[in-house]
């Protein structure tokens, strides 16, 4: 399949959207989780996402469409709207991969829908589709004293892992991709089962 010409979507191609924000500065934050299974599912693939479109830099396979929102966080459900629209994905076939402080650090757990839990970038993508029942992948990134342990939220999310973190998060990024591979063999709900425990 050409990377340059649109498609439709119908049934058969899936976007996958990494949340986070663009820039040197969160590089490597624990809010940027979703931008490193993107990368990690990119490399796996061959692909490059460095064609900027629908205000994201995205790459494209066979399979599926990734993307990295360049609207900074809070603004992620923009992109989101403009790739559903543009390439017609239904919902059931597109993947958001973020990151959520309500569970521990190293934890993934896929769902085919439900609230953002307070998380700022999946209430931009609910808010832009109109809809809750999107299926999304959370990896966690609370400490294990809990995130009641965390203090100022904002800093916590936007700093890097600490080094005793980082092995757990490397392998986390592993597995989130490999949940977001199965997503796309098997569906949700043996996705759900495989990983979830």
């Amino acid at each position: 399949m050409s990377d340059e010409n649109p498609v439709d979507a119908g049934e058969s191609l899936a976007l996958i959207v990494g949340l986070g924000n663009p820039g040197e500065r969160y590089r490597g934050s624990r809010h940027n989780l979703g931008f490193e299974v993107v990368g990690e599912l990119a490399q796996r693939w061959g692909l490059r996402c460095d064609r900027l479109e629908c205000s994201a830099l995205r790459g494209r396979s066979d399979r599926a469409l990734l993307a990295m929102p360049q609207t900074y966080m809070n603004r992620s459900g923009y992109a989101v709207r403009c790739f559903v629209e543009h390439y017609g994905f239904p919902l059931n076939r597109v993947m958001i991969v973020y990151d959520d402080v309500s569970l521990p650090l190293g934890r993934v757990r896929a769902r085919p829908g439900g609230s953002p839990g307070g998380h700022r970038g999946m209430e931009s993508v609910i808010e832009n589709l109109r809809s809750d029942r999107i299926p999304r992948l959370r990896l966690g990134i609370a400490p294990e004293e809990g995130s009641e342990s965390v203090g100022d939220l904002v800093d916590y999310v936007l700093e890097p892992f600490a080094a005793s973190e980082r092995e757990e998060a490397e392998a986390m990024i592993q597995r989130g991709a490999d949940v977001v591979e199965g997503w796309l063999d098997s569906g949700i709900e043996a996705t759900m089962n495989r990983f979830n425990g």
